[in-house]
């Protein structure tokens, strides 16, 4: 509508006019003009009901409810037109025409009912008419439209009634990805087929049963010098179900390699096979927050998401944790606009992978605890488990910037081998059922010439033919995350990150398994480090979003379970140090490549051997 100060100008501008001779011709004029503004409302009415029966044709709106638009907007406007015709016009809103008959004493209009040649007419001028009809046409088409998207989205028209209403407490989600990476190998590098080569396998070897049948599969030893390129594909079909207040249940299905769980990537070039599609997630989670206060906790319970706030230093960002965990929330300044306005970003970004944000619960403190079963041993109460907490706080430290830190203890129990007594396989199970490369390795079963489960069929003399982790972890962790708005759309997150395994004990490692570890091997390397940035979108979702980050990278040998670390970076493990550096950008809604160089270097050469591997991967991503 025209703004009151428009109104007022023009209305201030009215011309007052004499009215004699031509008193009948502007009588006429205005009568006329009224009959056009008629036509005009008129219509406008029909275009809006004629929009209204369009959304009644394509289902979109059913009659009934189009009906009662229809009579709500009649409603509506014959209230205005009342209020209107009751209430007083400004003076400023009318012109008064005056016959020359009558005279004006000291300026002032004459009284009213002094003269029966007065009348009283607003004269408004045309372009101000065109104004104001072209201003009424697009603000209430803007209007319609608005009001109908937003009763069509709350209503769910187009949803026919007949449907079972657990249908609507569901949601499905999914992603794919097309994966390819290449991998160089350093010149200076063990060649694969020499005996010298210290870089073993050892989740081939225990599989096999001891060095030579893996030698004799040619997987005895890791790929050292082989430079390889391989295609992977990724996809992921996530289902959640609302089940009652604060009660979700989910599934998650997945392709898998069957026999990693930092990695669900399924191999291209097997011949025309299907994939191997497994359940990644099955959980339920329940949420709750008080009416009257700042706290609010969620429980978890089943195949989880990783509910730590970390990053792959870690936990590779395909891990599932098994088990319950359990997050509490003591919130603060919850009533401020910052935190109300606050739109919290997806805990994961696959432009920013390798980082889990973990609790979402900006201007909190909060605790998370988890209890998570590894490995059940039959006959033995010695099973392998995960005990963990963290403690931690998210503030946001001004309008949409974050930061986030956290300290965690990570207790895994039972998981270091134990030696078996000659000819006894009693500690068979404290083998890992998967290893990647760079923890310390020690013999579970020996060739002394004496063990008859390790005879010279499957190792020479001084080899194991079943290895364990020779180190205990006992983990503590420190990170932070600082998310700086202040370019938005732009963003700089900042990433830091220290573990340490307290759980590495020389003197028992000596006594379990004398002169398994000489030298250097026996030193304590149980430090790890990444710092990171991020500089882009939070999450690519548009065309022409993008995103890029570089990070430092130093794990040494014992510092994490290799098992659960990153699956890329040094084609996985520990042991290894370097940068990584990546690119992302959108090229369609929901749709973007990714691509990241990976550099590294072993940090303690195994018997004095360099190992450095460069990667190079290329990720075609889409999610829906």
């Amino acid at each position: 509508m025209i703004g009151k100060k428009t109104l007022i100008a023009v209305l201030a501008s009215s011309i007052v006019t004499p009215v004699m001779a031509g008193e009948k011709e502007d009588l006429l004029q205005l009568k006329n003009e009224i009959a056009n503004e008629r036509k005009e409302l008129q219509k406008l009415k029909n275009t809006t009901v004629n929009l209204i029966d369009v959304f009644v044709q394509q289902g979109m709106l059913d009659k009934d409810k189009a009906q009662s638009l229809v009579k709500a907007a009649e409603s509506k406007a014959a209230i205005a037109v009342d209020e209107k015709l009751t209430s007083p016009e400004p003076a400023s809103s009318q012109a008064t025409l005056v016959s020359p008959a009558q005279p004006l004493e000291d300026n002032k209009p004459a009284a009213a009912g002094k003269s029966s040649k007065s009348i009283q007419v607003t004269y408004v001028p045309e372009f101000v008419k065109d104004e104001i009809r072209q201003q009424v046409r697009a603000e209430l088409k803007e209007d319609v439209l608005k009001d109908v998207k937003a009763d069509a989205k709350t209503e769910k028209w187009g949803i026919p009634a007949a449907l079972p209403e657990w249908m609507n407490k569901i949601t499905i989600s999914g992603d794919l990805r097309i994966r390819g990476q290449d991998d160089f190998f350093g010149a200076d590098n063990p060649r694969q087929n020499d005996p010298t080569n210290a870089y073993y396998d050892y989740l081939a070897i225990n599989k096999e049963g001891g060095h030579i049948p893996a030698h004799n599969k040619n997987e005895e030893f890791l790929n050292t010098s082989k430079d390889r390129l391989s295609i992977r594909e990724r996809v992921r079909l996530a289902i959640d179900a609302q089940i009652t207040d604060g009660l979700k249940a989910g599934i998650r299905v997945s392709t898998s390699n069957l026999s990693s769980p930092v990695s669900i990537d399924q191999k291209l070039g097997n011949t025309g096979q299907s994939f191997d599609f497994v359940i990644d997630r099955a959980f339920l989670q329940y949420d709750f927050a008080h009416a009257k206060s700042n706290t609010s906790f969620s429980l978890y319970g089943g195949r989880i998401v990783n509910p730590w706030m970390s990053t792959d230093l870690l936990y590779d960002q395909d891990l599932s944790f098994e088990g319950f965990a359990g997050t509490f929330r003591l919130g603060f300044n919850q009533d401020s606009a910052i935190v109300k306005n606050y739109k919290t970003p997806p805990a994961t970004s696959m432009n920013r992978a390798g980082i889990n944000w973990g609790p979402q619960s900006p201007n909190s403190v909060f605790a998370t605890v988890g209890v998570f079963p590894l490995q059940e041993v039959n006959l033995s109460t010695s099973d392998k488990w995960l005990f963990g907490g963290q403690l931690g706080a998210d503030w946001l430290v001004r309008k949409d910037s974050r930061l986030k830190f956290a300290a965690a203890y990570y207790d895994y129990q039972n998981v270091n081998a134990r030696p078996n007594p000659s000819n006894s396989g009693v500690n068979d199970w404290t083998a890992p059922q998967f290893i990647q490369r760079g923890n310390s390795m020690v013999p579970i079963t020996l060739n002394d010439r004496k063990n008859g489960r390790c005879t010279d069929s499957q190792a020479q003399v001084g080899d194991g033919c079943l290895y364990g982790l020779a180190s205990g972890f006992k983990i503590f962790n420190v990170n932070a995350l600082l998310d700086y708005a202040g370019f938005a759309p732009a963003h700089i997150l900042f990433s830091a990150d220290y573990a340490k395994n307290l759980g590495f004990d020389a003197a028992r490692i000596n006594r379990d398994f004398p002169n398994a570890l000489v030298g250097d091997a026996a030193k304590d390397k149980t430090s790890a480090f990444q710092i990171r940035m991020d500089v882009g979108a939070e999450q690519i979702s548009r065309f022409k979003d993008w995103s890029t980050f570089i990070a430092y990278r130093y794990i040494e040998r014992d510092a994490v379970l290799d098992a659960f670390s990153d699956s890329v970076f040094h084609l996985g493990g520990s042991n290894a140090k370097g940068w990584v550096i990546g690119a992302s950008y959108g090229l369609a809604k929901n749709t973007f490549l990714q691509f990241r160089w990976l550099s590294s270097d072993v940090i303690d050469a195994v018997k004095g051997q360099p190992m450095s591997v460069d990667s190079a991967v290329l990720d075609l991503n889409a999610r829906f």
